[in-house]
């Protein structure tokens, strides 16, 4: 089980959802790289590292829908400073599948 919180941190639940859809992101304005500060669903929010957690230990995968209609996986990746943050597999579509999503 996973904690998530819902709505862009209003209340907090338990999940075991073996997949989630991302629908939503929030960015993070302060950061000089625009890395993202959360991502969330329908009806779940959290935290890039959280969510970061969450892909390398297994315990779920995320997905999205590109603006072709196409469905993605986020991936971790790393920048060649070391810090790791979300992306989408690569799909020749620009911008950013992420930062195109509506924000939270």
């Amino acid at each position: 089980m996973t904690r998530v919180k819902f709505a862009c941190g209003q209340k907090v639940r338990s999940i075991s959802m073996a997949n989630l859809q991302v629908t939503r992101h929030r960015p993070d304005n302060q950061d000089a790289d625009r890395r993202l500060q959360g991502l969330g669903g329908v009806d779940w929010y959290d935290t890039i590292d959280n969510l970061i957690a969450g892909i390398e230990s297994r315990s779920y995968g995320l997905w999205t829908v590109d603006q072709k209609g196409n469905s993605v996986w986020v991936v971790v990746a790393k920048r060649l400073n070391g810090r790791k943050y979300l992306k989408t597999e690569p799909d020749g579509i620009e911008p950013n599948n992420l930062l195109a999503l509506p924000r939270c």
